[in-house]
């Protein structure tokens, strides 16, 4: 990847989170999408902001963003884009919030930042190049044993349709870890699983704009990534990014067919 670019792009992450941070104090202007889907002027801004620098950093790129997406499904070079992945965590005051931009280009995430702005932390990877928080190289957890491992989940929005699997598989995997964190926000379950801090991290119901920069960056540390049969699919109903070393044990937790066979 070409380093011009990859500066461009780094910079136009930062001045987006730049939005966040200067935004923080101000009243919330609160809609809803859904029951609980918010979105805020914060929202807007940084998509505003970032509809119009990042094309300009490519010629015949096209943007894929939350709040104004039309499809699910990028083109062949198109920015992947959740201006603030978070927003219920912004909306409380809550400092995991994050802004997440990712290049798909030719069925694949190419490169992928994730920036926790009020934190001050900006993870990102380039495909073949590695994964960074601040300039720093960094690389998944070593830990192999699921009892010592501490697993990130979420909650999709639409829990209430799937609330019984969801809370067995909440229950199967406390059980068998060292504990479970809820941040709020996809993009750094992914990066802080990227970073060692997490040995794992699953969720349902998400979109491309959640997932797409972490994925990367889990790949890049020395993770894995898949669904729950297989490979994962940008926007599948699952995802499960681990070290490595705990996938399979992370993952026959959380096939619920499986535990319902061994149970009869």
């Amino acid at each position: 990847m070409d380093k011009q670019l990859v500066d461009g792009f780094l910079a136009c992450v930062r001045q987006a989170g730049g939005v966040v941070r200067a935004q923080w104090s101000d009243a919330k202007e609160i809609t809803f999408k859904g029951r609980i889907d918010l979105v805020t002027q914060t929202d807007l801004a940084v998509e505003k902001l970032l509809l119009e620098g990042l094309p300009a950093l490519l010629p015949g790129s096209t943007v894929l963003a939350e709040e104004s997406h039309e499809s699910l499904a990028p083109g062949a070079l198109t920015w992947i884009v959740d201006p603030v992945d978070g927003t219920t965590n912004y909306a409380h005051g809550l400092p995991i919030v994050a802004v997440s931009v990712a290049l798909w280009k030719d069925g694949r995430v190419e490169m992928g930042a994730v920036y926790v702005p009020m934190l001050e932390e900006l993870f990102w990877a380039v495909r073949g190049q590695g994964a960074f928080l601040n300039g720093t190289r960094i690389g998944v957890s070593r830990e192999a044993s699921m009892q010592n491992s501490l697993i990130a989940t979420g909650f999709p929005y639409s829990f209430y349709t799937e609330v019984d699997q969801i809370c067995l598989r909440l229950q199967r995997v406390l059980l068998a870890s060292q504990g479970i964190r809820r941040l709020g926000s996809a993009a750094v379950d992914l990066a802080y699983t990227a970073c060692g801090r997490f040995e794992g991290y699953y969720e349902t119901g998400l979109k491309p704009w959640d997932t797409a920069a972490g994925w990367l960056l889990v790949e890049e540390a020395g993770g894995k990534v898949g669904g729950l049969e297989g490979a994962y699919g940008l926007g599948g109903h699952m995802i499960v990014a681990t070290n490595g070393l705990v996938h399979e044990d992370l993952l026959a937790l959380l096939r619920l067919e499986d535990a319902a066979e061994r149970a009869l």
